[in-house]
């Protein structure tokens, strides 16, 4: 039985008040790799939503397409529309 604490993380994301404290529950829950990780995907779609094409973000950020190609995705079904 698999069981989802996703709305606990949600609920503990949300509470934190600034940008330092939102570093150090970050750095408390994901290793460094999971946060460059993190950070990477984001700064892929806010290049997507650029207007920058997929190859070119590629090369950019030295990630493969299907990396880039999963953000493209993510953002045709209406997420990250606040970002």
């Amino acid at each position: 039985m698999k069981i989802n604490y996703s709305d606990e993380l949600v609920d503990a994301l949300l509470q934190v008040e600034n940008k330092s404290d939102m570093l150090e529950l970050l750095k408390g829950l994901l290793t460094l790799g999971e946060i460059a990780e993190i950070s990477r995907r984001l700064k892929i779609v806010k290049m997507l939503k650029s207007g920058l094409s997929q190859r070119e973000i590629a090369e950019k950020l030295r990630v493969g397409i299907a990396t880039v190609t999963r953000g493209s995705k993510e953002i045709k079904l209406g997420r990250f529309d606040g970002v």
